[in-house]
């Protein structure tokens, strides 16, 4: 099987996008009936770099459909399978998408980049709603070859390779531009896929220069990792015969019969030693849309506050938020309930921080609320992440004896540190009426998103989330607030919760307002009507 890979020169001046664009058509024209497998690179409908969403919106318009026509005719003439990366167009706006086009010049299939970047989704506006949603790797099978897909981005995030390995891929097809890599990592990278995947990569990128060793780096590598071919920095067209069914097999283990890398890795496979991963994983807090309902201590209403079957009734039901309190024992232990005292729901008595962890593990906190959670025990921080990091948007209330008190920077610490144990910065906010509270996470940790409680300046809530950064407000019902407020927070870039409502009228009234998130003790009733009117 001869493969041929095309590596385009490529130019951040996007007035030169015609030129480059006559560059990739007269690519196709010197495609030969020898070649069995052409790539190009990604993005080949923009040619130069976009500085805009305009600027995609004009090149893709201007030069797709020349681009399809030509891939699908240079497939018949050449009796070849072609794969091109450019911008597929849906209601919902422009995808990422790779093109199979079989030797009929037929579609054959296509492939949605998995990794946006972060600058295709906030600048370029790319449609990138499916990427957070559980799916299998993308396989086409053409002429009885599996093949498999990477796109740029998505070389980077290893953690997917052995999903890919497991549809046993005999090509797997990386159109890409990464360029800022030195092609030594590049190169590095493909290797590592190759041998992984127990598969051909065949890479097609973009030059960004004759004399440099920064991109480029179009290739073929064996699934041993050999690489059979590099461009580094030239342009043009290049080739290398391959044989796509040839595997690589290596002992597995010493002394045990030969096995593909990714099957002797499976064999003693850890998935909880990894970051959190899988279908159950939700947007994190800067992508879950408004308006949302926020499961106030959990679904409080039909299991004990603050314990796992209030956490767990939430998430289950789909809640974008629960949010729950976060006290210190006798012992430094991070624990969650509300209030300061034991009394209300548990069959202890006192003070929490006048406890240690193992005194309160020996209370009733289910009996209050009901017989049959009779024997519930009070929850630490780290078993509610250990749980739910990362399948839903956390609201942390850290809780004070009062709103003036200094909060130990040592017990911030250890909130913080196990936030980062288990991967959620993204899916967590602070929330505290405190100022000094305030003051102290944006000193220690900037890059967690914090609230600001209404306490007892609650006229004044916006100018406090101004001076220590924060990203949001809870307004509280029974505090004034109005549509100005609301209209002066937005205008400032910061989300407004209200506490509480458990009625769905009143609820629904709060959006109206402007509010963005309602938290509920009821969250099955207001949920069901919010989202009637989102």
């Amino acid at each position: 099987m001869k493969v041929c890979i095309v590596q385009p020169p490529y130019s951040t001046d996007f007035s030169q996008s015609q030129k480059y664009f006559e560059w990739e058509m007269q690519a196709f024209d010197k495609c030969d009936e020898s070649m069995d497998l052409i790539v190009f690179p990604e993005a080949a409908d923009i040619p130069c770099m976009a500085h805009s969403a305009e600027n995609m919106a004009e090149s893709h318009a201007k030069y797709f459909s020349k681009l399809y026509e030509k891939a699908c005719e240079t497939a018949r003439r050449c009796n070849a399978v072609i794969f091109f990366n450019a911008h597929d167009k849906s209601e919902k706006g422009l995808y990422n998408t790779t093109f199979a086009i079989d030797r009929e010049g037929n579609l054959a299939g296509k492939y949605n980049k998995e990794h946006l970047t972060p600058k295709e989704v906030s600048v370029y506006k790319a449609v990138s709603d499916y990427s957070f949603e559980h799916t299998s790797p993308t396989v086409i099978e053409i002429d009885g070859l599996r093949y498999c897909f990477l796109t740029c981005y998505d070389f980077y995030f290893y953690e997917a390779f052995p999903t890919i390995a497991r549809q046993y891929p005999d090509i797997i097809i990386g159109c890409s531009h990464q360029r800022s890599d030195k092609q030594s990592a590049l190169e590095t990278m493909s290797r590592f896929c190759a041998y992984n995947c127990n598969a051909y990569v065949v890479r097609s990128s973009v030059s960004m220069g004759e004399d440099t060793d920064i991109g480029g780096g179009s290739c073929v590598v064996a699934p041993d990792g050999e690489m059979l071919l590099n461009m580094k920095s030239r342009t043009g067209l290049e080739c290398v015969e391959i044989d796509p069914k040839k595997k690589y097999y290596k002992p597995a283990g010493f002394g045990n019969p030969d096995a593909a890398h990714h099957e002797y890795i499976e064999a003693g496979r850890r998935p909880w030693k990894y970051r959190p991963s899988g279908s159950a994983i939700v947007k994190y807090d800067d992508l879950m849309p408004y308006p949302r309902v926020c499961a106030h201590r959990g679904f409080s209403s039909v299991a004990p506050e603050n314990s796992m079957p209030a956490f767990g009734a939430a998430v289950a039901m789909g809640a974008e938020e629960i949010e729950f309190d976060l006290w210190w024992t006798k012992d430094e232990e991070i624990v969650s309930i509300h209030d300061d005292k034991l009394d209300r729901v548990s069959d202890g008595e006192g003070l929490i921080y006048e406890h240690t962890l193992k005194e309160l593990r020996a209370y009733d906190f289910g009996s209050k609320f009901g017989d049959k959670f009779k024997g519930l025990r009070i929850l630490t921080f780290e078993e509610i992440l250990k749980k739910f990091a990362c399948h839903v948007i956390m609201n942390i209330h850290i809780k004070t004896r009062n709103d003036t008190e200094d909060y130990d920077e040592a017990r911030l610490r250890k909130i913080v540190d196990l936030i980062e144990k288990y991967d959620c910065k993204k899916w967590v906010y602070f929330m505290t009426s405190n100022d000094k509270l305030l003051a102290l996470a944006q000193k220690i940790a900037p890059d967690i998103a914090r609230c600001v409680g209404a306490g007892d300046t609650p006229h004044i809530m916006v100018e406090r989330a101004l001076k220590y950064d924060c990203k949001k407000i809870q307004l509280v019902k029974t505090k004034v607030f109005n549509r100005e407020v609301i209209k002066k927070a937005h205008e400032n870039g910061i989300i407004c919760n209200v506490f509480w409502s458990d009625d769905p009228d009143e609820a629904e009234e709060f959006i109206k307002m402007g509010c963005d998130t309602i938290l509920t003790n009821d969250y099955n009733r207001v949920a069901q009507r919010l989202k009637k009117i989102k």
